[in-house]
This record gives C-alpha cells, sequence and structure tokens, in this order.
C-alpha cells in the first residue's frame, strides 16, 4: 500500500512516486495536492492505483493524478496518462464508466441578488424539463437513425435541430464532436440504453445548479470569459449517461480477455488495456468516441432547456434572461494528441 512516506516533495503541491518504487513501475507517478488532499487519498487506494498505471506498455512522462484524485476503476479518479503510439495502450478504466463526463458553463447578464427571489420557482421549472436519477428518460425520443447521428455528429446535431446556437460550438471542447466516432462499434445494447436519455443529468455527482460569481483572481480571464463579480451562472455537470456505462462495459469485457493475448501483464485486471492500434483498441476508441459525441449533444441540450426556462420564468421580470456560453470541458476521456516528450514531438 502506498503511504505518504513514499512520496517525494517536488515542490510545495508537487510530490513524486520514484519509478523505482516497484521493479514493474515504468515512469514516475506525480500527485498535485496539500495536505488535506493527501489525507484524504491515504483513506482509498488512489496512490496504488496511480503507482499502477505507471506500469502500463508505452506510458511517457509521469503519470499524474489532480487535486480531485480519488479510488476508481483502474485508474484513480483524476488520473492522467499519456502512452507513446503506435504501441502504447489504450485503457478503458483509464477513461471511466461515465465517458465524457463534463462540465459546461453558462454566465448569466443577471445579479445574484436579482435572481434569488425567482430561484425556488426556476429550479422546479428546470426539474420539470431536465430529467435526473439513474435511468431518467428526457423528452426526446430517437429512433435508430437519428441516435447514429448523435453519436457522430455530437453537439453540432443539436445544435443542427436548434437547441442551441453555432456559437456554442466556439466554446465546446473539440466544437463538440470527436471526428474518430463510428455509431457501428457502438452496441445494441449500449444504443438502447441512450435512446431516451438525451437531455437528462443521471444519478451520482451530477448536477445542474445556479450559483454566483463571489470572487475573481484573474481579472483579465474573467472578462474574456464574460465573467462579472455578483452575476449569476449556471453549472452542468453530466456525461453519456447508459449508453457510455455500457460502452465502457462491452469493452472491459472484451479488453480483460485480450490483455493477455498481447503478452500484457498488468498488476490490476481493472486496468485492462491493448495496444492502441490493435483491432480491439481501434473498436473501443470508434465506441468511446460515439459516447463522447453523445455527452456533448447531451450537455448542449440540457443548456438549450435552462435558457428556455429562463426565457420563460424570468421574462419581463428581470431585464436580460440570457445565458452565454462560457465553456464546456470534459475530464473523462482519451484522444490522440501531439506533445513535446523529453525533448522531441510524439503521437501520444
Amino acid at each position: 500500500m502506498v503511504s505518504r512516506t513514499d512520496l517525494v516533495r517536488v515542490s510545495e503541491h508537487v510530490y513524486e512516486v520514484p519509478a523505482g518504487y516497484r521493479d514493474d513501475m515504468r515512469v514516475p507517478a506525480r500527485v498535485y495536492a496539500d495536505d488535506y488532499i493527501l489525507e484524504q487519498a491515504e483513506g482509498d487506494r488512489s496512490l496504488e492505483q496511480l503507482v499502477n498505471v505507471a506500469t502500463l506498455p508505452g506510458v511517457v512522462g509521469q503519470v499524474l493524478a489532480m487535486p480531485d484524485m480519488h479510488q476508481g476503476y483502474g485508474f484513480p479518479i483524476g488520473g492522467v496518462a499519456a502512452t507513446a503510439l503506435p504501441d502504447g495502450v489504450i485503457s478503458p478504466g483509464g477513461v471511466g464508466y461515465d465517458i465524457n463526463c463534463g462540465v459546461r458553463l453558462l454566465s448569466a447578464a443577471i445579479d445574484a441578488q436579482d435572481l434569488r427571489p425567482h430561484i425556488p420557482r426556476l429550479l422546479a421549472a428546470i426539474d420539470a424539463r431536465v430529467g435526473t436519477g439513474v435511468g431518467a428518460s428526457g423528452s426526446l425520443r430517437l429512433g435508430e437513425a437519428e441516435l447514429r447521428r448523435v453519436l457522430e455528429e455530437g453537439a453540432g446535431w443539436a445544435v443542427a435541430k436548434g437547441y442551441g446556437t453555432p456559437e456554442d460550438l466556439e466554446h465546446t471542447e473539440e466544437r463538440g464532436r470527436m471526428t474518430s466516432a463510428d455509431a457501428n462499434a457502438v452496441s445494441a445494447r449500449a444504443q438502447s440504453r441512450g435512446r431516451n436519455q438525451v437531455g437528462t443529468l443521471g444519478a451520482g455527482n451530477h448536477f445542474l445548479e445556479i450559483d454566483e460569481v463571489t470572487e475573481i483572481y484573474d481579472q483579465a480571464t474573467a472578462n474574456a470569459f464574460g465573467l462579472v463579480r455578483g452575476r449569476a451562472c449556471v453549472w452542468i455537470h453530466c456525461g453519456s449517461r447508459g449508453l457510455g456505462h455500457q460502452v465502457c462495459t462491452d469493452a472491459v469485457r472484451v479488453m480483460q480477455q485480450a490483455t493477455a493475448r498481447y503478452g500484457i501483464r498488468l498488476p490490476d485486471r481493472e486496468l485492462a488495456a491493448v495496444p492502441f492500434d490493435s483491432p480491439e483498441g481501434q473498436q473501443y476508441f470508434a465506441a468511446m468516441s460515439a459516447a463522447a459525441n453523445y455527452a456533448w449533444a447531451n450537455r448542449q441540450v440540457i443548456a438549450h432547456l435552462v435558457r428556455e426556462t429562463f426565457a420563460e420564468e424570468l421574462g419581463g421580470k428581470v431585464p436580460n434572461t440570457h445565458l452565454a456560453m462560457v465553456y464546456d470541458v470534459c475530464h473523462n476521456i482519451a484522444k490522440v494528441e501531439t506533445h513535446e516528450v523529453g525533448g522531441s514531438s510524439r503521437k501520444l
């Protein structure tokens, strides 16, 4: 079991488990944390999981744990790793079960104090429009052809249907679409689970909340984002619902059988992984990309429903009901990117 005594302090809030801590580690395991976060990490398996990630074939640089680290499936939640192509592996546990779980931020042109009297009625109206909870269904009922478009077009599908504006896509990671998506890679079971869940939050730690901007730490960035102290904003945190969960379930089952076939030995079967360029790796990446697109479409539809609710409930009661898109960024995803590693540019 990894403990704080195994960590080497790199700087004030950066720690490392050296690559020599275990014989099977290929790179160091780096943690971004303060004392409180480290204390919490010692209460679960997140540090051990991070060290296990450092054993993956093809891994480069360091494996990282962000400040939200806690125990996950194979990888710790908040874990980040890069593997060098073409032989580096891809692992469904690294992405997680809620593919493209992410956060969308909308900024309001309303002072929070002016909004407060209307919040109970506003939230009740939003709750009536946006399905929440395990298995929740939304108002959209997608046929097979339409669902395929969601899987391959992502947030662009929603905007084309009138759920938002082209400007929303400009503020969305990857413009809300992974071009590597292939609906054919998504199982019938996964598609069935996602058919009626576009526009819903789900359960777990997902949320939709109205907040107030109370502190500005970087005025220039706040100005660029249109964030003003004292103004209201809306957070939307959700992902790919049952569809993404099933995509991960399908892939873990396949990869746990395939890992040994590729001569890969891992300290935890939850880390099941295959070479990215293998048939199993490519199948998962195409399905994962489709689930990511589903999640972007989901958050785009939810944002539209919230905007409609603001307009209907607050029209004539506040000067401006517009909600501007600030960003949409995900935290459960795998991508092919080029980065500098050891002084040279590498495809990871």
